[in-house]
């Protein structure tokens, strides 16, 4: 098990808002199966993130990339391992 963190960059503010609830509802069912270690958006808008908890870097890239603000290209996803 390790730790990725997904850094999401703001691309679109304004289609933002309309995918928000989807990114929420996606990180939440991964929560409620111990995939998330923590998440949150950047205090200056500039974007969020979300530190996954993953056996592989494939696995968490595959989590990442199936979050609904990456799919529908409002934010762009940097990711990368974490070391606590």
């Amino acid at each position: 098990m390790a730790y990725y963190a997904a850094i999401l960059h703001m691309i679109d503010a304004e289609k933002n808002k309309e995918v928000r609830p989807r990114h929420i509802e996606y990180l939440d069912e991964l929560d409620e199966k111990g995939k998330i270690f923590a998440r949150g958006p950047f205090a200056d808008g500039s974007g969020g993130l979300v530190v996954y908890i993953a056996d592989t870097f494939e696995e968490a890239l595959s989590l990442a990339e199936n979050d609904p603000h990456v799919i529908h290209r409002v934010r762009r996803l940097e990711l990368k391992e974490w070391t606590i």
